[in-house]
């Protein structure tokens, strides 16, 4: 298939443009947010289209990610091209009550990317499907050398009880705790924005990987930390509960419960090891790129026969 899609969610996007499929992603010199391109990725099947010009992809489906984004396709693409609208965030304010801005049509799917999304939001009349997040595998990368955990976490100061930052000092007396992510920097044990293959490189050196947040979707982070085998530390908000097993390391809203198992693997490595497979084994056999992809084919292969009533 010819898809158009906007890079939004990077992260999100770089799994989703490794199917067998031609991709096509808005471009122009002002960049985001509506033109911002490949803007440097290494995606060798996605073609950069100019954002004035949508219709020389010739798309077969869009994939919506942001509200504006029907609006602005449609007078290039007129109304047969069908459409999917990627929901990758959990409602925020009033969550049990928030109605999706897809929720009254029922023409263009609403594809969240954890089941505890689906849930929340209000989808009103629109079809949903769920299809969890899939990540190319780093690798088992962990080595546990540092007796120190280890956080990703973006904006951590102004984000600070949304993302749990404000929790860190509780195990930063139990042992170091390195954050990395964007506006760390300055922070206690903050190591700046680092990129992959680096980025994985430094997480695996670190005995636990601390997910903290209180409100978000599932953070690929986490999966990552979890691909690279790293044991886990995990306060259960959202979905975490589903993506953590239990002998992965530790999911729990009680803090004093993920203090001491904090301890435990920052202490005991043999044991960090262990978890830390458990942890792999579980992203890989749910969060696998494979799946995902073909979770992915099924839905576009669905949507686009029958927008063209076959």
């Amino acid at each position: 298939m010819r898809i158009l899609l906007w890079h939004v969610h990077g992260s999100w996007t770089d799994a989703f443009v490794r199917g067998p499929h031609e991709y096509f992603v808005p471009a122009s010199p002002e960049g985001a947010p509506w033109g911002l391109g490949r803007a440097g990725r290494d995606w060798p099947g996605v073609t950069e289209v100019p954002v004035d010009r949508l219709a020389d992809a010739q798309p077969d489906v869009v994939v919506l990610q942001r509200p504006e984004e029907a609006a602005f396709v449609r007078p290039q693409l007129g109304s047969r091209v069908p459409m999917v609208y990627v929901e990758h965030n959990a409602p925020r304010h009033g969550a049990a009550a928030s109605r999706h801005p897809m929720a009254g049509q029922d023409e263009v799917p609403i594809v969240h990317v954890t089941s505890y999304n689906a849930l929340m939001w209000d989808n009103g009349i629109a079809p949903v499907a769920v299809i969890p997040h899939g990540i190319p595998d780093p690798g088992e990368r962990y080595t546990g050398e540092l007796p120190a955990g280890a956080a990703m976490i973006n904006e951590p100061r102004r984000r600070a009880r949304v993302t749990g930052a404000d929790l860190l000092p509780a195990f930063r007396e139990i042992a170091p705790v390195n954050v990395f992510g964007m506006g760390t920097d300055g922070l206690p044990g903050g190591q700046g924005d680092v990129r992959p293959p680096r980025l994985h490189d430094e997480l695996a050196r670190h005995r636990v990987y601390l997910h903290t947040a209180r409100w978000t979707s599932l953070g690929l982070s986490l999966l990552e930390a979890m691909h690279l085998g790293m044991p886990v530390v995990a306060v259960a908000s959202t979905e975490a509960p589903a993506a953590v097993p239990p002998d992965a390391g530790v999911c729990s809203a009680d803090i004093e419960v993920l203090a001491r198992r904090f301890r435990e693997l920052v202490h005991e490595p043999d044991f960090a090891v262990l978890a830390g497979k458990a942890a792999r084994e579980h992203a890989l056999a749910h969060f696998g790129l494979d799946a995902f992809l073909s979770r992915w084919d099924r839905l576009l292969t669905e949507t686009v026969p029958a927008a063209e009533g076959v």
